[in-house]
Parts: C-alpha cells; structure tokens; sequence
C-alpha cells in the first residue's frame, strides 16, 4: 500500500513538474500577442490624403496616431525623393518634434524647398510663420512675398491669407484689386469658409477705391 502511495505521489509530482512549463509559456507569449494585436500596420499616405490632412491640419495628429510607424517612409520621401507634400510633412514633424527630435531650422529649410517646387501648401505655411513671427522673425511683407505665387496658381487658402494681409496694410495697394478679385470670384465648398472670405473682403475694402471695388467684382479683371 505505501508502495502505491509513493509511485502515485511520484506521478503527480511529474505531471505537475511537465505542466509548469507551458504555463509560463503561455504566460510569456500573452503580451506578445497583445502588441501583435494592438499595433496595426500603416499605408503610406496618398497625396489626396496628405492635401486633406493639410488643409484640415490634422497631418501631426495623424502621424502620431498612427504610432509613428511611417517616420523613416515620410523621411525618405522628403529628404530623397523630395516629394512636396512629403517635405512639407517632415518640416512640420521636425519644426514641433514629432516623433523625431525638434529641429526648426532643418524644417523650415525643408519648407522652402517644398516652396521652391511650387507646393502652395508650403508657401502658406511658411508666409503663416512669418505672419506669426513663430520660428522666424516676424516679417509680414515677405508673408505676402510667399503667398501671392501661390494665390495667383488658385490655392484658395493662400488667397485668403493675401487678402487678409492685404487688408492689415501689407504688400502694395496695386494689387488690393488683383487679390479682391481672386477671393470675390472663387468657389467656397462650405458655408463657414464663404462668411469668413466676405469679412475679409470688406476689411480689404474699406482700403480700396469704390470704381476699383466694381472693377474686381467682375468675372474677368479689366485693365484699368
């Protein structure tokens, strides 16, 4: 009997001895899965996509939220390729440290090559810091001097800023008429942006003669 006893407790001793083990594997491997589960793998951004996140600026939110998974993707397409849109996404993680350590001036460099090729984004962003005197010395003629390229390519953000630049008394009342008439003329897809183009068309206004006013209401601007 103590015979059977002790090849019993020996059995049990073993089972538990083999069980152990894949207890403490499963333990192990239970975070594993975790982060193989909550970590999804990101797309590269498409351009329409970018244009999107930029105009409603959510580009940084977006690249952090994505667990800054695409950071040496946006790099090489900014720094290699130098795709515009893509520099214009680097400046920014690099102007505010977005998953990358800050570094503004490499950022704002990054601007103005996107600037350089023609990206209206970028001249934007760049004539909003100098607007804002943010990363750079506060210069609101040199805003305009970045703005007015983009505005006459049809970047209705940029015509926007140029008037409202126009109407604090920046850049040269000859082209008052020029930049009334962009804004005047264009095509608004919501309500609110439609309103906030009017009131800076009356603040520009007031600063224009009444027969220039008639002028750039037109569909067509005619030399005066």
């Amino acid at each position: 009997m103590a015979r059977l006893v002790c090849v019993m407790l020996l059995a049990w001793l073993s089972t538990l001895a083999h069980a152990e083990p894949q207890t403490a594997k499963a333990v192990d491997n239970k975070p594993t899965e975790n982060r193989s589960e909550g970590l999804k793998a990101v797309n590269i951004y498409s351009q329409e996509q970018l244009i999107e996140m930029i105009r409603d600026k959510s580009y940084l939110t977006r690249v952090t939220g994505d667990d800054c998974q695409l950071v040496q993707d946006i790099e090489a397409r900014a720094e290699v390729l130098k795709q515009p849109l893509y520099q214009y996404l680097w400046a920014e993680m690099l102007n505010y440290g977005i998953c990358v350590k800050a570094n503004p001036p490499r950022g704002i460099s990054m601007l103005r090559d996107a600037a350089e090729q023609g990206s209206a984004e970028a001249m934007v962003r760049i004539a909003e810091y100098y607007h804002d005197g943010k990363f750079v010395i506060q210069d609101k003629e040199r805003a305009v001097q970045y703005t007015l390229p983009a505005a006459a390519g049809g970047d209705l953000p940029a015509r926007m800023m140029l008037v409202r630049l126009f109407g604090e008394g920046y850049g040269s009342p000859r082209d008052y008429e020029m930049g009334y008439h962009w804004l005047y003329n264009d095509v608004f897809s919501d309500e609110a942006t439609k309103q906030e183009a009017l009131k800076l068309l009356m603040v520009l206004e007031a600063k224009m003669p009444a027969s220039a006013v008639e002028r750039a209401k037109q569909a067509h601007l005619r030399s005066r």
